[in-house]
C-alpha cells in the first residue's frame, strides 16, 4: 500500500514538473475600428481649418495584439494628423482595465494624414484637461479595436522584413542661393527653406538625409493564413486630395494594396495591414529638383501606395518565420522644458494682432503672433511619453512628435538591439522635433509655435530611448 502511494505521488510529480510543461504559444490578433467623423467636421492639416464636404475613404484605427504567453503588447495606428495625450491616456487606461494589458505596453500613434478630422482638441497648442466629443469617440473606438483584436488572438508565426523605396522620399528643407530665402513670419532670415519652389534655379542642396527603409513585422497562422502586417515608412504623407475631402492618404491605400497582393482582402477573420509614420518631420514626396507634372486628385497617392506595397510584398518571399519570440516593453515620461517667447517677441506679437484685421486666409505673421501668445501660456515643462518595445530580435521606439529623419537614423545605429526603428506621433502631439543642428539652420519646423520643445529635446529623448532598449537586451 505504501509502495502504491509512493508510486502515485511520483507520477503526479513527474507530470507536473517543468520537464513535461507545454511550451508557451505565441499568439496574435488584429482588427480595425472606423473613426470617420460626420460631414461638416473641420479638416485639419493646413493653417486654416475647413469643413469636410465628402468622404473619399473612411478613417480607421488599425490594431494588433501580440502575446508570448507571459507578456502582451498592443499596437494601434490611427488615421489622424495627430492624437492628443488625453485620448491616448483614456484609451490605454480602459484597455488596461478591460483586458489586463498594462497601459505601458500599448502603443497608439497617428499616421499624420493631412485630410482627417482633428483629435487634438480645439487647439493643439493649448494643454487641455477636457476632451471634445470626437476625441471621446476616437478613444472609445481605439479600445473597441484592441478588444476585438484581443478576441481574435490565435497561434501565430512572426517574421521581420524590410523593403526599400528611396524614390518616394525627399528632404523638404533646402539650402538656397544667398539672398533668395524670404523672411520668416518673425521678420528674420533662415538659413534653409521648407518646401522651396520646385525646379527653382536657386536650390543648392537638401539640409538633411532621407530614410528609404520600410521595416515590417508580418504575422500569420501556422497554416500560412495572414493575420497582420505592421510596417513603417518615413514619408510625411502624399496629399493631393479633393477639396473638402476626408481621406486617410497613402497610408490606407497601401494597406488595401498589400491586402490584395497577399490575397487576404476577403478572408475571415480579416487581415489587417498597418502603416505607421516613421521619422518624416523633414521628409515629403516632392522632388524639388525635378518636379512632376500636375496630376488628378489621388493619382500620386495611389502611385506611391501601390509601389510601396509591391516592394513590401516582394520582400515577404524572403522571410524567416519563427514560431515564438519573447516580448518586452519599457515606458517613461521624460521631463522636457518648453520654449518660451521673449518679452521682445511678445511685444511684436501683440502689435501684429492689433495692426492686422482678422482674416480667413493664411496670414503667417498673424498666425505666428497668435501662436507666440499661446506659447507664453504653455507649461514651462512637460513630461513626454517615450516607449520602447522588443519583439524577438527587433527593437521599436517611439516619440510624441514629428521626428526629423536623421534622429531616426541615429536611433537605428545606436540601438543595442538590431534591427531597430522609430515611430512618430505616439501618445500625444508636441510639434516638430528637429535636432539641435537644424535649430541653428532655422526654417518652418523650428519656428516658435511650430516647434514647442527645448533645443536639446531630441538629444535627451534619443538618449533615454537608447537606454530603454539597452535595458531590454
Amino acid at each position: 500500500m505504501r509502495r502504491l502511494a509512493f508510486f502515485s505521488a511520483f507520477l503526479v510529480w513527474l507530470i507536473t514538473t517543468p520537464l513535461f510543461a507545454q511550451p508557451p504559444v505565441f499568439r496574435a490578433g488584429a482588427a480595425t475600428s472606423n473613426i470617420t467623423p460626420p460631414l461638416g467636421h473641420p479638416i485639419v492639416g493646413g493653417f486654416v481649418l475647413y469643413p469636410a464636404t465628402h468622404v473619399q475613404d473612411e478613417l480607421h484605427v488599425r490594431c494588433l495584439v501580440l502575446d508570448d504567453g507571459k507578456t502582451k503588447l498592443a499596437f494601434v495606428v490611427c488615421d489622424l494628423l495627430g492624437i492628443d495625450r488625453q485620448v491616448s491616456d483614456e484609451a490605454r487606461a480602459l484597455i488596461q482595465e478591460g483586458l489586463g494589458i498594462p497601459k505601458e505596453n500599448v502603443l497608439i500613434s497617428a499616421t499624420h494624414t493631412h485630410s482627417a478630422a482633428s483629435a487634438l482638441g480645439k487647439d493643439a497648442r493649448i494643454i487641455s484637461d477636457t476632451m471634445d466629443d470626437y476625441q471621446r469617440f476616437v478613444a472609445r473606438r481605439i479600445v473597441d479595436g484592441v478588444k476585438r483584436a484581443h478576441n481574435l488572438l490565435r497561434p501565430a508565426q512572426i517574421a521581420f522584413g524590410q523593403a526599400d523605396a528611396p524614390e518616394h522620399v525627399f528632404n523638404r528643407r533646402w539650402h538656397m542661393k544667398p539672398g533668395t530665402i524670404p523672411a520668416n513670419p518673425f521678420g528674420g532670415i533662415d538659413k534653409v527653406k521648407m518646401n522651396p519652389p520646385a525646379g527653382s534655379a536657386d536650390l543648392l542642396e537638401p539640409a538633411g538625409p532621407t530614410d528609404p527603409a520600410i521595416p515590417f513585422l508580418y504575422l500569420r497562422q501556422p497554416d500560412g493564413k495572414p493575420i497582420a502586417l505592421f510596417s513603417t515608412y518615413s514619408l510625411h504623407y502624399v496629399g493631393g486630395v479633393g477639396s473638402g475631402h476626408i481621406s486617410a492618404d497613402y497610408f490606407a491605400m497601401y494597406c488595401e494594396a498589400i491586402e490584395r497582393l497577399l490575397k487576404a482582402d476577403r478572408q475571415t477573420p480579416a487581415f489587417v495591414a498597418m502603416m505607421a509614420n516613421g521619422t518624416s518631420g523633414d521628409i515629403n514626396n516632392i522632388n524639388f529638383k525635378k518636379p512632376r507634372p500636375k496630376q488628378e486628385a489621388y493619382a500620386q497617392m495611389k502611385h506611391v501606395a501601390d509601389d510601396v506595397a509591391q516592394k513590401v510584398y516582394a520582400a515577404t518571399a524572403k522571410l524567416q518565420w519563427r514560431d515564438h519570440v519573447a516580448l518586452a516593453a519599457r515606458y517613461q515620461e521624460l521631463p522636457i522644458v518648453t520654449r518660451r517667447p521673449s518679452e521682445e517677441l511678445l511685444t511684436w506679437a501683440n502689435k501684429i494682432l492689433i495692426d492686422r484685421p482678422k482674416s480667413a486666409k493664411a496670414d503667417l505673421p498673424a498666425i505666428y503672433a497668435e501662436r507666440t501668445l499661446r506659447m507664453s501660456r504653455h507649461p514651462e515643462k512637460l513630461k513626454l511619453p517615450l516607449q520602447a518595445f522588443r519583439i524577438g530580435d527587433v527593437a521599436l521606439g517611439s516619440m510624441p512628435c514629428e521626428i526629423f529623419c536623421e534622429i531616426g537614423l541615429d536611433f537605428k545605429k545606436r540601438s543595442a538591439v538590431q534591427p531597430a526603428w522609430l515611430v512618430s506621433l505616439n501618445h500625444g502631439y508636441y510639434g516638430y522635433l528637429p535636432s539641435p543642428r537644424h535649430h541653428e539652420l532655422g526654417g518652418y519646423e523650428t519656428w516658435l509655435g511650430t516647434n514647442r520643445l527645448e533645443v536639446q529635446a531630441s538629444d535627451k529623448m534619443l538618449a533615454a530611448l537608447v537606454d530603454m532598449v539597452k535595458d531590454m537586451r
